[in-house]
Formats: C-alpha cells, sequence, structure tokens
C-alpha cells in the first residue's frame, strides 16, 4: 500500500495544467460576445426612440437655421438609415464601460499589481474624457459652427441639409473631440512607458502647439472657429497630461527608494 506521504509526494510532482493558447481565443471570444451582446441589448433599449435621438441631434442645427427652413433627405431610404445609424453609434458609446469592462477581464490577469494599479485609473479616465469631448462639442461646439455657417451663407441661397450628411458631419466632429480628448491618457502611457518624460514634453511645448492646430485643421470644418475650440482644449489637456505623468514619476521614484531602502 501507499503511504499518505508517497501519494502527496505524487501529487505534488504532477505539473499544473498550463494555460494554452487555445484557451486564451477562447477567453477573447467569450469577451468579444459578451461585448457585443451588451452593445445588442443597449440597441434593442434605444430602437425604438430612434426618429426622437435623431431629432435631439440635430437640434443644434436647427435652432440656428433661419426661419421656415427645414433639413432635407435627397435618398429614398435615408429617413430609415440616418436615425438607424446614430442608434447604434450611440449603443456603442453608451456600451463603452461595458467592453472596457470585458477588455479588462481579458488583459487583467496578465498584469503585474503595478500595472493593474495604473492601468485601471486611465481605462475609467479614458471613458469620461471621451465623453467629455462629445459633450463639449454637442453643447458648445455646435452652437458657434453652425451659427458661424448659417451667418456666411450667400444670399439667395436657402439652407436644406441632407439627414444623412448632417449625421457624417456630427460623428466625425464627435469622434475627432472624444479622440482630442484622450490626451492625458496618451501623455500618462508615453511617461510611464519610457518614451519621453514630462520634461522632455515641457521642452517640446512650442511644437506641440504647432501640432494641435494642425490636427484641429485636419479633423474639423474649414474655419477657423471650430479649428481653434478644438486646440484649444488640446492643449489644456496636454498641459493636465504633463501633470499626471509628473505625479506618477514621482511615485514610481518613491517606491523604487522604499525598496532600496527595504533591501538595504
Amino acid at each position: 500500500m501507499n503511504s499518505p506521504e508517497h501519494s502527496q509526494q505524487s501529487k505534488s510532482s504532477t505539473p499544473e495544467k498550463s494555460v494554452t493558447l487555445f484557451d486564451h481565443l477562447l477567453e477573447l471570444r467569450n469577451r468579444l460576445l459578451r461585448a457585443v451582446l451588451g452593445v445588442l441589448v443597449v440597441f434593442c433599449c434605444l430602437v425604438y426612440f430612434a426618429q426622437d435621438i435623431y431629432q435631439y441631434l440635430a437640434q443644434p442645427l436647427l435652432q440656428t437655421m433661419p426661419a421656415g427652413s427645414q433639413m432635407i433627405a435627397t435618398d429614398v431610404a435615408s429617413p430609415f438609415f440616418a436615425p438607424f445609424k446614430l442608434t447604434i453609434v450611440l449603443s456603442v458609446f453608451l456600451a463603452m464601460p461595458h467592453i472596457l469592462y470585458q477588455m479588462w477581464s481579458f488583459i487583467a490577469p496578465g498584469l503585474y499589481r503595478n500595472e493593474k494599479r495604473l492601468i485601471a485609473p486611465l481605462m475609467l479616465g479614458s471613458t469620461i474624457l471621451f465623453y467629455s469631448g462629445i459633450a463639449f462639442a454637442y453643447f458648445i461646439v455646435f452652437p458657434v459652427v453652425f451659427a458661424f455657417f448659417t451667418s456666411v451663407a450667400p444670399e439667395g441661397v436657402v439652407i436644406a441639409t441632407d439627414i444623412s450628411s448632417y449625421l457624417d458631419f456630427v460623428l466625425k466632429l464627435f469622434f475627432a473631440f472624444g479622440a482630442a480628448f484622450e490626451i492625458p491618457i496618451a501623455v500618462v502611457l508615453m511617461c510611464w512607458t519610457g518614451m519621453t518624460s514630462p520634461n522632455s514634453l515641457r521642452n517640446k511645448r512650442p511644437y506641440v502647439v504647432v501640432g494641435v492646430f494642425v490636427i484641429g485643421m485636419l479633423l474639423t470644418p474649414p474655419d477657423i472657429i471650430s479649428q481653434s475650440m478644438l486646440a484649444i482644449p488640446m492643449l489644456l489637456l496636454f498641459e493636465l497630461g504633463i501633470i499626471i505623468a509628473s505625479l506618477y514619476s514621482k511615485e514610481d521614484e518613491d517606491e523604487k527608494e522604499e525598496e532600496i531602502s527595504n533591501e538595504s
């Protein structure tokens, strides 16, 4: 008969089951399916209000259009597809916390503790900043830009915007401002990975000023108002990113000093 000690040794000698690439792919598939399912649930809740959602999105333009003007649909299917497309995009926006949670659940087991402590706040902050960029575009930029466009229309020109063209224009600005508001996250990640440092970014501030205005020129309509309304927040967020990156760098230095003192 085998003794208990011998059975324990045999159990301990058996190798633990390692996670294979196939297991990772299955986990990735499950996370993607859950993310898509979350988007579908939000879409099913919003699809009934698709027309009302588009009407709300069009308010900044309708309020600045001349009296008696209205939006038009140049395509037969536009009255259906434009609100439908908007509802899909809005569903993805609203389900973004759920999507990021699924991403975090997939990558978190492979991260160190200090990496988790850095990335978790960054994922939360990136979501808040993206929503802030969209809100800034809708409530501040759109009224100013549309009022400018309608005021410079030549005499005798009837302003009648196509609903599909308006939706594409608005979504482009939403993504532009949402991505621009992610600058603090990009600055922190570049400093954390060692690509650059806060002091180096401070020295390159004149080049950054020129760069953000070039980006504003490429991502916004060809008018100085919308370009400036994108470039100025980008500069402020760049400065905010440098401050946050400096704080993270200081914390890392303090931790290294504590580890050295503990070892000594």
